[in-house]
């Protein structure tokens, strides 16, 4: 379902596409396939997602240093990946998707001036809840690969309560 009553239409504000409810008619179906979203990896956001994460290591900020270490130049860290494959099924499924589990393996580096590329397909349907795999592919190979885990809110509104008092639109 896109546009139209209870569904958001990807305005690109808020980078929501669809909402549905896992299992219901229309809903989400094993082996639907996620649109891609490009994403370009700049030094801007390896460094400030280092530093959001908490993670100085200096090979995810200093040039010099990562290339000392043998790599040739700063790369992404696994929480900035791990955050970006989160915002990947949430921007699908709306807001008031809820994260259970973001399982993530880790293979080529993002290293800045490279683009990463997620794709995604529904693996598993449960009542609510899906199971979505998760490939992201830069211009050496898969960077990440792995599952997550989201159920669907069935007739929920962006920014309504959700269950254990969060609102959908995030804050607790």
């Amino acid at each position: 379902m896109t546009g139209g009553q209870g569904a958001v239409g990807g305005d690109g504000v808020t980078g929501r596409g669809r909402r549905y409810a896992a299992g219901e008619e229309g809903g989400v179906r094993v082996g639907d396939e996620l649109p891609e979203l490009t994403i370009p990896v700049t030094r801007t956001l390896i460094v400030s997602g280092a530093i959001a994460s908490r993670d100085y290591q200096d090979v995810h900020h200093d040039a010099a240093a990562a290339k000392e270490k043998g790599s040739p130049d700063i790369f992404m860290n696994i929480l900035t990946t791990n955050g970006l494959v989160g915002r990947y099924v949430t921007d699908h499924f709306g807001s008031a998707a809820i994260l259970h589990k973001v399982a993530i393996r880790l293979g080529a580096p993002n290293y800045p001036g490279d683009t990463m590329v997620l794709t995604g397909s529904v693996e598993r349907v449960e009542g609510d809840t899906a199971t979505v795999k998760v490939v992201g592919a830069n211009g050496i190979g898969k960077h990440v690969t792995g599952t997550v885990t989201v159920t669907v809110q069935r007739g929920t509104v962006p920014g309504a309560a959700v269950p254990g008092g969060a609102s959908a639109g995030g804050a607790a």
